[in-house]
């Protein structure tokens, strides 16, 4: 969203308060041309013969972007037998869909493996099941390489004491499974976590990776996963898409030349293609001055944007009523009867009763966390595409509210 003439606009010039207005607070927007413009990025920075992006839609599901990133040539990294569903019907051939759960029944694998998607197994369990139920049916295995990387604790993913992935330690027990059973394992995966921003730990991770496929015969691909950090304020530092691409091609060719094969590198990003293309709008109901703090509460909560509160995750936070007016300090919070506080003392330009304030960084982990606590309902969301803006999702009604519950007969009573 640019500043234009002392008022802010979306891609092809389009009002954001002419879509709040239209469709009501709060509300998702998306910007397809970020989207267009991420997945060009990594593209464009990795070098090698066979590369495939798979996107991790459990960041943003609305089928709407599944299709986009299809067209685009995206394959699909999903976590449910639900996302494998959607990406089905977002038009993703069963081959270009990974399937990437944790934890799972093993029911579950058998509905993947039903529907003819990539299976990716992190449990050795799992893999013996598996390796006796199906016969020669190809299989990825992901490694735990035992790197602590992420943001936080909760978005680390692959360090010792992690539940995913399986130990690089324990290969050799992984290689007697394998050939006892005859697993035909095509593929490796790794994933150490969410916004890392030093290069070297994905180099280090694929250094891993790459002793630990020299292990297997007839690899078809290697999925290093994602985790790249994207900007979250201004002037900040994110993943260096360029060097890492640079650096990870180089290393990945020589690794496919001592190999013997040419293999397909694989990334999975979710956030890095969605985040910066989302802003949340909400409408402020109340300005509340207390002894030290000015309070600016919305029309909105924990209930659709939690990172802030779950993550402690940064979203700047702006004024699309008043673009240029003079800067004070607020405190953005939310609604529910919780402390659901966006950020503390922000500088925003002067809020009043009734302004709309944009949440950046709102592509990613929002909508998809959102649940309707407090008995809320879930906003509408909006694409805008080549010029236009879409409506992609309608605001929830109470008949959603009450669709699945079932009334005990001898408790009706009509609701007025």
């Amino acid at each position: 969203m640019n500043l234009n003439n002392n008022h802010y606009e979306l891609s092809g010039g389009i009002d954001p308060l002419a879509l709040c207005e239209e469709h009501g607070c709060p509300l998702y927007v998306y910007d397809s041309a970020i989207i267009k413009r991420q997945y060009n990025r990594l593209a464009s920075a990795i070098s090698v013969p066979k590369f495939q992006i798979n996107y991790a839609c459990k960041a943003l599901t609305n089928i709407n972007v599944l299709r986009l990133l299809q067209q685009m040539g995206s394959g699909l990294d999903t976590v449910s037998i639900q996302e494998v569903e959607l990406g089905l019907k977002a038009g993703f051939e069963a081959d270009q869909i990974i399937f990437t759960p944790n934890c799972v029944s093993f029911e579950e694998i058998q509905m993947a493996v039903d529907y003819g998607v990539k299976i990716n197994i992190d449990n050795i369990s799992i893999l013996e099941q598996f390796g006796d139920k199906f016969d020669r049916h190809p299989v990825c295995i992901r490694i735990n390489p035992h790197i602590y990387a992420g943001g936080n604790s909760k978005i680390s993913v692959g360090h010792i004491d992690s539940k995913f992935g399986i130990s690089f330690h324990q290969i050799p027990l992984v290689k007697r499974i394998v050939k006892s059973l005859d697993i035909n394992v095509v593929g490796l995966h790794m994933h150490t976590g969410s916004d890392i921003l030093d290069v070297e730990v994905f180099l280090q991770g694929a250094d891993i990776l790459f002793n630990t496929a020299m292990e297997f015969e007839g690899l078809q691909y290697l999925d290093f996963g994602s985790g790249f950090k994207v900007p979250y304020k201004p002037n900040d530092i994110s993943t260096d898409i360029e060097e890492l691409g640079a650096n990870i091609s180089e290393r990945f060719n020589k690794f496919c030349e001592s190999y013997g094969s040419e293999l397909t590198l694989m990334f999975e990003p979710g956030k890095f293609l969605v985040s910066e293309a989302g802003y949340f709008m909400a409408k402020v109901n109340v300005v509340k001055q207390t002894i030290s703090t000015v309070f600016a509460g919305v029309d909105s909560g924990l209930n659709h944007l939690i990172r802030p509160m779950f993550y402690g995750s940064h979203h700047e936070i702006f004024n699309v009523s008043n673009p240029v007016g003079k800067s004070r300090i607020y405190t953005v919070v939310g609604y529910i009867c919780e402390t659901d506080t966006f950020g503390v003392n922000r500088k925003i330009t002067e809020i009043k009763e009734g302004d709309v304030l944009a949440f950046k960084n709102a592509g990613a982990y929002c909508s998809t966390m959102a649940s309707n606590y407090n008995s809320r309902f879930r906003p509408a969301e909006v694409m805008v595409h080549e010029g236009k803006a879409h409506l992609i999702k309608r605001r929830e009604t109470m008949d959603d509210l009450i669709r699945n519950q079932i009334e005990i007969p001898t408790l009706e009573k009509s609701i007025a």
